[in-house]
């Protein structure tokens, strides 16, 4: 049975933006039938709302640029295709996160140009700062972002918990292998799980 107190944590949704998880995205090829398929908008809504209804901090993750790249260091595929696609512009709506995951009033939006959460951001800070000892994370893709970021979060000593169906990646096979990677590190756990932890 999962367990944690609310106060002492936070539900980090990561890149739940229109250039990554909508069918018409720069990479909405890559992920978006993914995310339809399995419903996953509509998890990391119960997700959410389970958060806040029981007092923890929600933050969302999203990775954006200015204008003309010149804040993007391409060293890797991944990140040579953002600029190829033009994609994640800052201002723009495909750099925007999805109206079914809105952030309320109150809850922080964190923007970061490398591959992960914590790099180059005050993430870990803020966390510290709100006394927050556990993470869960959602988001995509499963296998970059999410499990990168969740690696992070385990060095910077926190209780990291993946919600594995509020997730996904480019298909199956990589989403679970990511999860298969990440059992010695942290938990895997559903959305169920989580939402049932905060109603106690």
């Amino acid at each position: 049975m999962t367990e944690f107190e609310p106060a002492r944590t936070a539900v980090i949704n990561i890149h739940w933006q229109y250039d990554i998880v909508k069918p018409e995205g720069a990479f909405g090829p890559f992920f978006a039938e993914g995310v339809q398929r399995h419903g996953v908008i509509a998890k990391n809504q119960l997700l959410t709302r389970a958060a806040r209804a029981a007092g923890a901090s929600v933050i969302h993750i999203r990775t954006a640029f200015r204008p003309g790249y010149t804040d993007l260091v391409i060293n890797c595929p991944l990140l040579a295709l953002v600029e190829e696609r033009k994609a994640l512009l800052d201002g723009t709506r495909g750099a925007d996160l999805i109206e079914e995951l809105t952030p309320e009033p109150g809850e922080l939006t964190i923007t970061h140009t490398r591959l992960t959460g914590f790099h180059g951001t005050d993430l870990n800070g803020i966390l510290r700062g709100k006394g927050i000892d556990t993470v869960v994370l959602s988001g995509v893709a499963t296998d970059h972002s999410v499990q990168g970021t969740a690696r992070e979060a385990v060095n910077h000593g926190y209780r990291t918990l993946i919600a594995a169906d509020a997730c996904s990646a480019a298909n199956d096979e990589t989403h679970k292998a990511a999860l298969d990677t990440f059992t010695l590190l942290g938990e895997i756990v559903t959305t169920q799980d989580v939402e049932a932890a905060f109603s106690r």
